[in-house]
């Protein structure tokens, strides 16, 4: 498979930073793909090991779950690289990267052999004593080891926390990257004021937060709460805001009994919510997420519960009835509502934005995600230029505004003032950044096509939605259906597991050449047509070839959609 240019940057930067320092994190949130990115470094690593050190790499997870999931993607992106496992049912160091359960390697630290690299999944747990003992135990047999870690959320607990692990952070991506590239769905943030959000403003702060019961007092009151489901509910045409009635939506609250209570309002409206949190058991929780998933519950209610390791894709509201003093934090929330949805999984489903209502003022506080947006060169390729935190000294990429290790934040130049209303994006140009070349194939911007040598994949506008639908020669399938953005995304990257570095990117010469006499004659082209090159009559012709299928597939998504 090819990496998305994104993931390339991301990887090269990984990798100098390991070279420059000796350990690094890679900062990546839901939807950037960091399992392919981990697997990436954690290859080429292995592959450019000295000859006369080390050669294996120990890749830790925490969860049974990880492992299967991390080593299919491995497999994936590096096929000609041997894995074993550690875990409590095989103890194998056999591989060159070996897949380690941390709970079972802390009762097996003796065993562990000379490594080239530690790559830890979910970071932010570096700080737990059982990830510590096994750095020491691979340290006392290879004091060169590297450590490369990759976290969608750095840990804030005691701001310092993995800065005792890392010295510096090698690249961050951010939501707002992937939304700009249509990885994620685009937010359209309403900030709300039901008259509170003055008060809201002097809350005071905490070591890791806003004073949550303080937050609590203002908040759940019945007034408040009232006013809240009827917005949700009918929405606020003045200011373009919809009804949220038919959104799979998740509220974030301050405290278990504001959300109780805020539950019970929009049960009182007639709408089936439930209030999920961490006192509850294991196995109640999961029930809970499980009639969410099933569409048993409409809204459900949590308090910080849902904002790491939890994705529900058709979710598309997201409400904010309380601050967060760190933009991390509010990031996470949002994040819950900008997964795309796939049809294979919830079919008939289409997500084309998620709409996030901000009663909390985090919005006011931090800016939107929007503003995390950047269209400049310098996140696209290179070296990324750093800049050191004045908090934990680490090094960080100078486009940082919050340092992801310690949690220190730069001043902006300029703070939001007011309502955010509707945020409109600037759009990155995927069509620029694809590895592949799309084609305009009836010239009227409503079907793209590439190809590479094992997959093509196509866009096609209908019924006021573009689909996504690829194929190879055992498949053709529907993508997904979305705006134009996340139709493009989901077709470059079918295209990007199907091929590998040797397939019909847009920088091969051939793609160049004139068509052959053969192509112009089957597309019913003049003989004197130069204007068509080689690969424009080969995804012209692969749409004409899966043309029937391709139609069946995009109109029966529609009728489902309809129903």
């Amino acid at each position: 498979m090819r990496l998305r240019p994104r993931q390339e940057t991301a990887k090269q930067r990984s990798l100098e930073a390991l070279d420059k320092h000796g350990n690094t994190c890679l900062i990546a949130p839901t939807g950037a793909g960091k399992t392919i990115m981990l697997s990436a470094v954690t290859g080429e690593r292995i592959n450019t090991a000295p000859k006369d050190g080390p050669n294996k790499a120990l890749i830790l997870q925490h969860r049974d779950e990880l492992v299967d999931q991390n080593s299919k993607k491995f497999r994936l992106v590096n096929p000609h690289i041997s894995f074993s496992l550690f875990d409590a049912t095989s103890k194998s160091w056999s591989g060159k990267a070996i897949f380690g359960m941390v709970q079972t390697l802390t009762r097996n630290l003796d065993r562990i052999p000379p490594l080239r690299l530690i790559t830890v999944d979910e970071t932010h747990h570096v700080t737990a004593p059982s990830y510590q003992a096994i750095f020491e135990a691979a340290r006392a047999v290879n004091p060169a080891v590297e450590i490369f870690g990759v976290t969608a959320t750095p840990n804030r607990g005691d701001r310092k926390g993995i800065r005792t692990t890392f010295s510096n952070v090698a690249d961050q991506i951010t939501i707002g990257e992937l939304i700009a590239s249509g990885h994620l769905v685009r937010p359209r943030t309403f900030v709300l004021d039901v008259g509170v959000t003055s008060e809201l403003q002097g809350v005071r702060k905490l070591a890791t937060d806003f004073d949550m019961a303080q937050v609590a007092k203002i908040m759940d009151r019945e007034i408040v709460t009232d006013q809240i489901v009827k917005l949700w509910a009918d929405g606020l045409p003045e200011r373009d805001l919809p009804s949220c009635r038919r959104r799979a939506t998740v509220v974030f609250c301050s405290t278990v009994a504001h959300a109780e209570h805020t539950a019970q309002a929009f049960r009182d409206a007639g709408v089936k919510a439930e209030v999920i949190h961490g006192e509850l058991g294991k196995a109640d929780r999961a029930d809970l997420l499980a009639d969410y998933g099933k569409g048993r519950i409409e809204v459900l209610v949590n308090v910080m519960v849902l904002t790491e390791g939890w994705d529900h894709p058709p979710t598309s509201c997201v409400i904010l009835l309380r601050p967060s003093s760190f933009k991390s934090t509010m990031v996470q929330m949002i994040g819950r509502g900008l997964r795309t949805v796939h049809p294979d999984e919830w079919p008939g489903v289409i997500k084309t934005d998620c709409i996030v209502l901000d009663f909390g003022t985090s919005s006011l506080t931090h800016g939107s995600l929007e503003e995390e947006v950047c269209l400049d060169d310098t996140r696209g390729s290179g070296t990324a230029p750093m800049k050191e935190c004045p908090s934990c000294l680490a090094d960080v990429p100078i486009s940082v505004m919050e340092c992801p290790l310690c949690g220190y934040e730069w001043e902006r130049q300029e703070k939001v003032k007011g309502q955010l209303g509707n945020v409109v994006m600037t759009e990155i140009d995927l069509l620029a950044k694809s590895n592949f070349k799309w084609v305009d194939i009836w010239k009227d911007s409503k079907a793209l096509m590439a190809s590479g040598f094992d997959a093509w994949a196509g866009l096609f506008w209908w019924d006021g939605l573009w689909h996504a639908v690829g194929g190879t020669k055992s498949e053709i399938k529907h993508l997904g259906v979305g705006d134009r953005l996340i139709a493009l995304a989901l077709g470059d990257d079918y295209l990007n597991e199907h091929e590998d570095t040797n397939s019909s990117i847009k920088t091969k010469r051939w793609l160049r050449e004139p068509a052959t006499p053969r192509q112009l004659e089957v597309l019913g082209l003049p003989m004197y047509d130069t204007a068509t090159t080689k690969y424009m009559a080969t995804c012209m012709l692969g749409f004409r070839m899966n043309k029937k299928a391709i139609q069946q597939i995009v109109m029966g998504q529609s009728a489902k959609a309809a129903a």
